[in-house]
């Protein structure tokens, strides 16, 4: 775990099952496949915690995955046969990686568009 400027990860790292990466205005915790490389990451679940203590979910899918997913479901029943994709809580980027990722967050939360885009998540 290392310490950086704003725009960098302040820490990040393993805490099983989740990769949480703790950035200064924010902490986003990833739920990555098993094995999977977390350049690679192109399909996840991602909760974000800000600053004010509201909790925040998504998941996060690539153009290349959500064009493999529809590839997939075409010949079959599953959205009328790859012919649409849709999720209530999706965001679509373009590159794979938590790094990208954690980048696409950051800018959500500068540019004032994260709460349009993630789902906050009821606190009990």
């Amino acid at each position: 775990m290392s310490q950086s400027t704003s725009s960098e990860p302040i820490e990040r790292g393993w805490d099983e099952p989740w990769y949480r990466v703790r950035m200064e205005d924010f902490q986003a915790s990833f739920l990555p496949g098993d094995g999977e490389g977390l350049g690679e990451v192109c399909n996840v679940d991602v909760f974000v915690s800000l600053k004010d203590g509201s909790r925040w979910t998504a998941t996060v899918f690539t153009v290349a995955e959500v064009k493999r997913l529809m590839n997939l479901w075409a010949g079959t029943d599953e959205a009328l046969g790859g012919r649409y994709f849709w999720v209530s809580d999706g965001l679509i980027v373009r590159d794979p990686g938590i790094d990208n990722m954690t980048d696409v967050i950051a800018g959500l939360i500068e540019n004032g568009e994260f709460s349009e885009v993630f789902q906050r998540a009821i606190n009990n």
